[in-house]
């Protein structure tokens, strides 16, 4: 069995970790790290892992020595370190955080305030969309796992950026997430009292994502791709739902574009196009690893209109990270992965 680690365990995204990989059928979670709880039973801190797993949580140097892929559930800047001491010892790293999705220190530094610890390790690591770099992810060990918001939008826009459907400057991503992408610790946002019953955006054209998005499309169609990012909070625990325009350069039919995206998804286990005049919605991916996209029109003709919904917790980051570990180890890509959402 690989011996699986999290560094990071006891925020949200850790946590959704350990839940999976405990299922998983190839795989032993044999080390868990958290600042916070150093010492205390990772059921003291999340009562559903009572008699499941009697793991302690350590150091995460000790992870680092303890296991062969590790996993790094924690805010930007405190990856880079950890990291470089796994690559050293010949380990798989796969960083939760933001550490690794941008190519460009100027670019982190300017949305993240910070600079590479690590500039040389930048060169190593691989943007973890499977869909995307499914071939380069299979010789990496150091994978930079997607954003929650950048993985609804980049599979809902691939397809057509791919082959050269729509224009490159005019393309605005409407997301709504929710309240657990914003982390575990305790904002005036995400306080009961101030999300119930309400529905806002928030850091309305200076996102953090945004970078991100940009710099994924534009690879994807081979050309400098700019969006108008508007991420929301909905009142409730996860999933993400983004609503994607963008005018295609030419008279389109819905019907084969419909048809494209059926094709160009249909060896993905994960992405599911739903059949013409039907919706995606976040009901539908709720605890599973799958994205749900429809394709529209809007009255004119002349707008596509895409939406695209996964789960936050899962395809938005604890998923497509075993996802990508799954890949790298050579395991069947869905193993540990086979959810079913729950039908109410």
């Amino acid at each position: 069995m690989v011996k699986i680690g999290i560094i990071g365990a006891t925020g949200y995204v850790g946590a959704e970790l350990l839940r999976l990989l405990l299922s998983h059928p190839k795989v032993e979670v044999a080390a868990l790290s958290s600042v916070s709880f150093v010492g205390q039973e990772i059921s003291n801190v999340y009562k559903n892992f009572l008699n499941k797993t009697d793991l302690i949580c350590e150091s995460a140097d000790e992870v680092v020595k303890k296991c062969d892929v590790i996993f790094t559930a924690l805010p930007h800047g405190l990856s880079e370190d950890i990291a470089k001491k796994a690559i050293d010892n010949k380990k798989i790293c796969i960083d939760m955080g933001a550490d690794f999705r941008l190519s460009s220190e100027d670019e982190y530094e300017e949305w993240y305030g910070k600079k590479f610890t690590q500039p040389a390790l930048h060169s190593k690591s691989v943007y973890g969309l499977p869909e995307l770099n499914k071939e380069k992810i299979k010789q990496c060990s150091l994978i930079a796992n997607p954003g929650c918001f950048p993985t609804t939008i980049e599979l809902g826009l691939m397809p057509l950026l791919k082959n050269s459907l729509i224009k490159l400057d005019n393309i605005i991503c409407d997301s709504k997430s929710g309240t657990t992408g914003a982390g575990r610790g305790l904002t005036i946002n995400t306080h009961f009292p101030e999300e119930n019953e309400t529905f806002a955006p928030y850091k309305v054209g200076a996102h953090r994502h945004t970078p991100e998005i940009e710099e994924t499309l534009s690879t994807m169609a081979n050309d400098k791709v700019n969006v108008t990012f508007t991420p929301h909070l909905l009142p409730i625990n996860r999933g993400i739902l983004s609503t994607i325009y963008c005018s295609p350069k030419n008279k389109v039919n819905l019907e084969e574009i419909h048809k494209l995206y059926l094709d160009f998804y249909k060896d993905e286990p994960f992405v599911n196009i739903l059949p013409l005049g039907e919706i995606a919605s976040i009901k539908n991916v709720r605890l599973t690893n799958d994205c749900f996209i429809s394709l529209h029109l809007n009255h004119r003709q002349d707008q596509i209109i895409v939406v695209s919904t996964i789960d936050n917790m899962i395809k938005g980051a604890a998923g497509q990270a075993i996802q990508n570990m799954n890949i790298i180890l050579g395991f069947n890509e869905t193993d540990g992965l086979n959810l079913i959402a729950p039908a109410f």
